[in-house]
């Protein structure tokens, strides 16, 4: 018997952007969209009556913000990822500390919204590639990561992905950049996870600086 696809609450005050997250997740076979809100309060009363699996929650509604809505269903069944165009190390901190399982910029594009509710279902919290780098460098805090050496050696290939993604590099730009897929990429990348024992990019990225190996950008 075929798994339940995710149910999703979509909450944002612009119109188009409700439509155009609803065109990308519907099209996916595993995701469906089963209500949306147009400002923060509805988004909580939705969310508290359809129970989703996942809320794309915006930072800047009417109402109640989505860091507010955040809070309001921290611990509950609905994990909140946050999608904004503002770029914000405050926001980042506040929606992470409120139980986001997710931060992404709008402008990251439709592959990485799929890969956030997908990480979010797995337990995983995916912050935008383009926000990473920044965060653990400015908030002077490095994930814990596992000791320096891999229990299990990186290939050649695995070390150039780990570089990319240390850079803040989505999938799809790892993949043009090696000449491969996206899925290629991502299969690689879950590779290295299972052999660094870590869960998400940001830890990856610690781990890869505390090598010695690869550098922060300045």
């Amino acid at each position: 018997m075929a798994e339940a696809a995710t149910r999703i609450l979509l909450a944002d005050d612009q119109d188009d952007i409700r439509s155009g997250f609803r065109l990308i997740l519907d099209s996916q076979p595993d995701m469906t969209v089963v209500g949306e809100a147009a400002d923060g309060l509805r988004a909580i009363e939705q969310a508290r009556l359809l129970r989703p699996d996942v809320l794309l929650a915006d930072i800047r509604m009417p109402g109640a913000d989505g860091l507010a809505v955040t809070r309001a269903l921290a611990g509950g069944p609905t994990r909140v990822i946050v999608v904004t165009t503002f770029d914000d190390d405050a926001y980042v901190r506040e929606a992470l500390g409120g139980g986001a399982c997710g931060f992404l910029l709008k402008r990251s594009g439709p592959n990485l919204l799929i890969e956030a509710v997908r990480a979010a279902m797995a337990g995983d919290t995916l912050i935008s590639p383009q926000i990473t780098v920044r965060l653990l460098r400015d908030l002077g805090h490095v994930p814990a990561a596992p000791r320096a050496a891999a229990p299990e050696p990186l290939t050649e290939r695995e070390w150039e992905i780990v570089a990319l993604v240390a850079q803040g590099r989505t999938n799809a730009e790892i993949g043009a950049e090696l000449f491969i897929s996206a899925g290629t990429a991502k299969t690689h990348l879950a590779n290295v996870q299972a052999k660094l024992g870590v869960r998400n990019r940001v830890a990856i990225a610690a781990w890869a600086w505390r090598s010695g190996r690869i550098a922060p950008e300045p």
